[in-house]
């Protein structure tokens, strides 16, 4: 069963993604940092993110991109320059609906690129398609092995 990595700031966000993967019954590892520096972070297993059992390497990342100290963006950026990494489908979720975010999360990589519902009922219905599609239908590459 794959790891999911949120990146979002707003501790709200995270708290409604949350009830939302249970409430479609995900029983996926939802793992939450708060910006892109912690992302890296976590993918490098640096600092607090070092215990490799406490923070599995994920399968799939959700990303925003609007975060302070290294945006979802940037973040994106390095982790489709990363050998080590590029492998690990990326997810934009965002407030954002800016034509320009839109095509260069895909020119950055992204593999998705989803704007955050307003509403818990939105958000339910998104996480579900989320679920299907990239945990039910789609073959992913196992977690921490990049392609040869």
């Amino acid at each position: 069963m794959i790891t999911i990595l949120m990146a979002e700031d707003d501790a709200d966000d995270r708290l409604m993604t949350r009830e939302a993967f249970q409430e479609c019954r995900l029983g996926n590892p939802l793992q939450f940092v708060a910006d892109g520096e912690e992302l890296m972070d976590y993918l490098k297993r640096r600092g607090a993110f070092a215990d490799a059992v406490r923070y599995p390497m994920p399968g799939l990342i959700l990303l925003d991109l609007n975060m302070p100290r290294k945006d979802g963006r940037e973040a994106l950026r390095e982790i489709k320059a990363d050998p080590e990494l590029r492998e690990i489908p990326v997810v934009v979720l965002t407030t954002s609906k800016a034509e320009e975010d839109v095509a260069n999360s895909y020119s950055d990589g992204a593999n998705s690129f989803i704007t955050k519902p307003v509403s818990f009922a939105a958000l339910i219905e998104v996480v579900q398609t989320l679920g299907k599609y990239w945990l039910q239908i789609v073959d992913l590459p196992p977690a921490g092995h990049p392609a040869k």
